[in-house]
């Protein structure tokens, strides 16, 4: 009996994390699973009819099929890093510092020239009197202001308050694009409806001078050029924050080349067509921040994160540590732009609690280091043949 004991002690003294780095056969390991050259290299094929409309062809679900293998094991692989080095492997402080400054000089440059633009806008919209053109500096004018709400959300969440806000104020973001949106989508509404009375009414034709029609013409040149100039430069970057504004530059020179249309048409063939690029204009604007509700609104009730991302975290915490017999749950669920975590993990029946808590506690401090995660919190267990936690919370 006593020599039972003492064989079950040593065993659990092996499972320290300490004497955690001698063999590793416990552990998932992916490296005899690379793929071949010439499925690696599989790329997408050119956008064709089929795809524009939605639908995927052969070609495309083979080559989807291979990219979501090649992203599956660059995942592994990080968490290999992760569990191995304790951090995940990338830019030098340097190259990192270098690379934020470049960002933020793109950023400051997307809002400098979205100022200009705008007042140049006003101008041309004040000289015409067209509604298209009207609909087009809307446009332009909610790209200032959900960039002034990006800087105001990112401001309040760098000045944490643990005493009011315990835990933080990720949500501040989505919030806040939720009031914009609900103003921007009253403003393209007032559009519509103004185009529409325009269009019954018996108001005079619309008309422009040799003068505003250079006027605005060059105006809207000038804008769709240097908006066009703005798409080339922040696609350079791989920062999200950088790419959304290249997104918005590209959505902006297609309203204004539909506004100018618009104009011209209105002025040189009938008026209605003028009313009726408003018209386009504020439903592609209405539907623009209709889909940014629908992303908000998902990370403001807790959607789950998607089944890749749920995978790599359980691949992390089973390598975490060799005592770890069971993983019970793993969930993930947005909490503002980032993500909650909670994982359920077994641990032999008799370790000492000591033994247990740093096991629990490091792999709680791994999951944190990663950058989508906001919080993570791991539940420790000796058995899994209970209910799920909280299962009443769940209950239908």
């Amino acid at each position: 009996m006593v020599e039972t004991v003492a064989r079950e002690s040593d065993e659990e003294l092996a499972l320290l994390p300490h004497q955690n780095n001698g063999d590793r056969s416990w552990r998932l390991n992916f490296d005899g699973f690379q793929l071949s050259p010439e499925h690696k290299d599989v790329k997408k094929p050119p956008r064709s009819l089929h795809d524009c409309l939605g639908v995927l062809g052969p070609e495309d679900n083979v080559a989807e099929y291979y990219q979501q293998q090649v992203e599956m094991l660059e995942g592994f692989n990080e968490m290999d890093a992760l569990a191995e080095r304790g951090f995940i492997p990338g830019m030098s402080k340097e190259e990192r510092e270098k690379l934020a400054r470049s960002e933020t000089l793109a950023i400051r440059i997307s809002n400098v020239a979205n100022m200009v633009l705008f007042a140049a806008k006003v101008y041309a919209s004040v000289r015409s009197g067209s509604l298209a053109i009207i609909a087009s500096t809307l446009d332009s004018l909610l790209d200032l202001l959900s960039g002034f709400i990006l800087w105001f959300t990112a401001f309040s969440m760098s000045t944490p308050n643990p005493y009011q806000y315990p835990i933080g104020k990720k949500r501040m973001q989505p919030l806040g694009i939720l009031v914009f949106a609900s103003v921007m989508a009253t403003l393209g509404l007032q559009i519509i409806l103004e185009s529409v009375r325009t269009m019954v009414s018996d108001d005079d034709e619309f008309n422009l001078t040799n003068e505003q029609e250079r006027w605005v013409v060059g105006i809207m040149l000038g804008v769709t050029l240097v908006k066009l100039f703005l798409v080339f430069y922040c696609r350079t970057f791989t920062n999200e924050i950088v790419k959304a504004y290249a997104q918005d530059h590209f959505f902006d020179v297609i309203t204004n080349i539909i506004g100018l249309v618009a104009v011209l048409l209105a002025n040189y063939i009938d008026d209605w067509m003028d009313p009726v690029g408003a018209i386009i204009l504020a439903l592609y604007t209405i539907r623009t921040w209709s889909m940014t509700v629908l992303e908000n609104v998902n990370s403001l009730v807790g959607k789950s994160a998607a089944p890749e991302y749920l995978q790599k975290l359980t691949y992390l915490c089973w390598n975490h540590h060799k005592a770890i017999r069971h993983i019970d749950t793993v969930r993930a669920y947005t909490f503002g732009s980032h993500y909650f975590v909670e994982v359920d993990i077994v641990l032999p029946a008799n370790m000492a609690l000591q033994e247990a808590h740093d096991i629990g506690e490091s792999l709680q401090e791994k999951l944190e280091l990663l950058p989508e995660i906001e919080r993570a919190f791991v539940h420790l267990d000796y058995e899994f043949s209970h209910k799920p936690e909280h299962a009443q919370a769940h209950a239908l």
